[in-house]
């Protein structure tokens, strides 16, 4: 029992590293979403104008992603068990990309430094989305294995 006890916690280890490592790249890059978008909800609040809706969405789905990142980051939650909301933090950053892409992807910045800034944005779009795409892939296989596996404290019951 000591040597399956070892090299379960080997295994564990070696899934936390890579989890750890694509939480905080998800994390980095949602404060970074934040920060791009929220630049202009702030000027137009500054100007007293409501900011876009699209821009506000943006801001709200990078908050709510850097919140499911630090959650995640905890090494005691069971984060395959929430494989479905990042399938859906995925479908709200396919939506982001989509609406700033179509908005900004050929467009031509002429020196404009904030088409710039939203033509970079874009991408960093893209890379969440992709991020968030596969850490929805990798918990619902983790799911998909580990409901197969049998309890740990009397190993008699299947789930």
């Amino acid at each position: 029992m000591g040597i399956k006890s070892q090299s379960t916690s080997r295994s564990e280890l070696s899934g936390l590293i890579p989890r750890i490592t694509l939480r905080f790249l998800q994390f980095v890059f949602a404060l970074a979403v934040a920060g791009l978008y929220g630049t202009d909800v702030n000027n137009a609040r500054k100007h007293g104008v409501a900011g876009d809706p699209k821009w506000v969405y943006a801001v709200t789905i990078s908050g709510l992603s850097a919140l499911t990142c630090i959650i995640f980051m905890i090494p005691f939650v069971k984060y395959y068990l929430f494989f479905a909301w990042d399938a859906l933090l995925f479908i709200f950053w396919v939506a982001v990309f989509g609406v700033f892409g179509k908005m900004y992807i050929h467009e031509n910045p002429e020196g404009d430094a904030g088409i710039q800034r939203m033509k970079n944005a874009v991408w960093v779009d893209l890379f969440n989305m992709v991020l968030w795409f596969v850490t929805a892939v990798y918990g619902g296989v983790m799911f998909l294995k580990c409901r197969k596996t049998r309890p740990t404290i009397t190993g008699r019951a299947t789930v």
